[in-house]
């Protein structure tokens, strides 16, 4: 069965975004080791899931960087260009980004349906409403919690679904030069 990895960046009190969307607050440029790590867990994935709000930028922006070999993210934009994306939405029918399906049935099924086909592992990256959902549904097999330092009070949090505890083991902790720290939760 293929893993559905999460990456996502966060504050240290727990968001993943400002209240109206900010992300001001993201370390950046992204120190080698940190870029090392992200090449490591991106490697064997060939599926990219996201849902439709983070999907408008996303996609457009890797397609963009993808075209331009003196972006210094270009090699990223390579990988998530190529990389077949399948975009968890309501409102559209049909997909209106190259190499990208829509999906727009039941959660579970429709992750689950991903994780038993052949091939190598998935990626989540978001937006917030839908990982929440991954999360709540608890279809995630591994957490990398990108934390930034940096709190901001409040915003928009992935937990905020849950209606009873879940517990994750710890399996790794990386603490990178550009001040983020990498914690990798796995499901008990």
């Amino acid at each position: 069965m293929r893993k559905l990895k999460l990456q996502v960046q966060m504050t240290i009190d727990g968001f993943i975004s400002g209240q109206n969307g900010e992300m001001d607050w993201m370390e950046f440029p992204w120190t080698e080791d940190i870029l090392n790590y992200v090449r490591e867990i991106t490697e064997p994935i060939d599926t990219i899931v996201l849902g439709r709000k983070l999907a408008e930028g996303f996609i457009a922006h890797w397609a963009n960087v993808a075209k331009d070999p003196n972006n210094p993210e270009y090699e990223g934009g390579v990988k998530f260009a190529s990389t077949q994306k399948i975009v968890f939405t309501k409102t559209l029918d049909k997909s209106i980004w190259k190499n990208t399906e829509i999906a727009n049935g039941d959660l579970v099924e429709e992750i689950t349906n991903l994780k038993n086909m052949q091939g190598q592992d998935i990626i989540a990256y978001g937006g917030g409403e839908f990982v929440s959902a991954l999360i709540k549904n608890k279809l995630i097999d591994e957490l990398h919690l990108f934390v930034n330092p940096a709190a901001i009070g409040i915003g928009m949090p992935i937990f905020k679904e849950l209606s009873k505890m879940q517990k994750f083991n710890l399996d790794d902790v990386q603490k990178f030069d550009c001040g983020i720290v990498v914690m990798v939760y796995k499901p008990i």
